[in-house]
C-alpha cells in the first residue's frame, strides 16, 4: 500500500515539478538591466552616450534607446551598437545636452526573443 501511495504521488509531482522548473527558467531568460551610464538619478555633466549592459545578449534591430528633455521634445542619437558580446547596448548622443532633466526609454529583445522594457532619469548639471 506504502508503494502504491508514493507511486501516485510521484505520478502528479513529476509535472508540477517540472512546470515550476520550466516557468523559473523562462523568468531567468529574459535581458535583465544590469547597470546603466548615466545612471539612474544621477546627475552629471553632458554625457556622450548612453550605455546600458543586459544579463542576456541583445538583438540589435529590435533593441532602441529613446531620451526625452524636460521639454517633451526627443534628443536627436546616432546608431547604436553592441558590445560585451551582445550584452551591452551604446547608443551616441549627437548633440551636447544642456542642463535639465532626462528620459531614457529603452526596449530589447534578447537573443532568445523575450521583450524587456524599462525607464529610468539622470540629470545634466551646469
Amino acid at each position: 500500500m506504502k508503494t502504491a501511495l508514493r507511486w501516485r504521488t510521484s505520478v502528479w509531482m513529476a509535472p508540477v515539478l517540472l512546470g515550476a522548473l520550466m516557468i523559473s527558467g523562462q523568468a531567468l531568460a529574459h535581458a535583465h538591466l544590469k547597470a546603466s551610464s548615466p545612471g539612474e538619478g544621477e546627475s552629471i555633466s553632458a554625457p556622450h552616450e548612453i550605455t546600458l549592459s543586459f544579463s542576456e545578449g541583445l538583438e540589435l534591430a529590435f533593441s532602441e534607446v529613446d531620451v526625452v528633455g524636460t521639454d517633451g521634445n526627443s534628443v536627436e542619437l546616432d546608431e547604436a551598437r553592441l558590445q560585451d558580446g551582445g550584452r551591452t547596448l551604446v547608443t551616441p548622443i549627437s548633440d551636447e545636452l544642456e542642463s535639465g532633466s532626462y528620459d531614457v526609454h529603452w526596449h530589447v529583445l534578447s537573443v532568445d526573443g523575450h521583450k524587456t522594457q524599462g525607464q529610468y532619469r539622470f540629470d545634466v548639471s551646469p
